[in-house]
């Protein structure tokens, strides 16, 4: 018989949030894959956990997800935890559940603690629908992109980022979605968390010279209800109007993009399309 993969929620920062199934698992399978194993370590001396650990991390997850399917169908149980969290959001841990499914191998997860949903709700904001973005896009252009395509949704946004990134992200969500109400959570459940409320304009003011330190998630106020009516453009009306005034067009593109989740590139050979005819 094929063994189990469990997918072992640990916690994010204080270690006291784990659950008594989390230590009853951790300690009675084979083998535990490991985001950072000496992160790891602390958690199971904390418990008194004995049992044999595994690198697994974005640099090796493939390969290793090969290796631990194999070693499931021969039977034994393994445990995948990541460095802080639910293993699979924004962290490894997709690739080996997929790997394991494929193969018939049972998948159970053991729920836990998770930094969007801690986030969102300390947030103050409307809990009832949300959307989880991630990690934002590096390059600007792409999460000006991004941001510009969610900007009619009603639902509450959650998304992750780097602090040295945060003032950047801020930034353009801004400039997406306009001066919406937002939070900027750090080191949610350690000794200095901090959950810092405002409008985007402000938080960014706050964060544009000073990165904020630790963990961050950021959440955003959905779309006031009726704005996907409101957001309706003519495109081509606006670029006639734009090629008439004799502005630039990769910059009205820009902004049309950015006021309609469209591509910027689309946008752009249209208005193209229109001065040449």
């Amino acid at each position: 018989m094929p063994g189990i993969l469990y997918v072992v929620a640990t916690p994010i920062g204080n270690l006291e949030d784990i659950t008594y199934r989390a230590v009853r698992v951790l300690g009675e399978v084979d083998l535990i894959a490991a985001e950072d194993t000496r992160a790891a370590q602390v958690l199971l001396d904390r418990y008194g956990v004995r049992r044999p650990l595994l690198s697994y991390f974005e640099g090796n997850e493939t390969e290793r997800a090969a290796d631990l399917v194999a070693r499931l169908g021969a039977g034994e149980h393994i445990a995948v935890i990541s460095q802080a969290g639910t293993p699979a959001v924004s962290d490894p841990g997709y690739r080996v559940v997929v790997a394991a499914l494929a193969a018939g191998v049972r998948v159970e997860v053991i729920p836990g603690p998770s930094a969007a949903v801690t986030a969102l709700v300390a947030a103050g904001l409307p809990t009832d629908r949300f959307l989880f973005l991630g990690f934002p896009p590096r390059t600007e252009a792409r999460r000006r992109e991004l941001f510009a395509g969610v900007r009619t949704l009603e639902a509450t946004l959650v998304l992750y980022e780097a602090p040295g990134r945060v003032g950047e992200t801020l930034a353009d969500l801004a400039a997406a979605l306009g001066p919406r109400p937002a939070a900027v959570a750090r080191e949610l459940t350690k000794l200095y968390e901090e959950v810092v409320r405002g409008t985007l304009p402000e938080l960014h003011a706050r964060y544009a010279a000073t990165p904020p330190r630790g963990e961050v998630t950021l959440v955003v106020a959905g779309a006031p209800a009726g704005a996907a009516l409101e957001a309706e453009v003519d495109l081509t009306a606006e670029l006639r109007a734009a090629v008439a005034a004799g502005r630039p067009l990769r910059e009205v593109a820009a902004e049309l993009a950015l006021r309609t989740g469209k591509s910027r590139h689309a946008i752009y050979q249209l208005g193209v399309a229109l001065k040449k005819g």
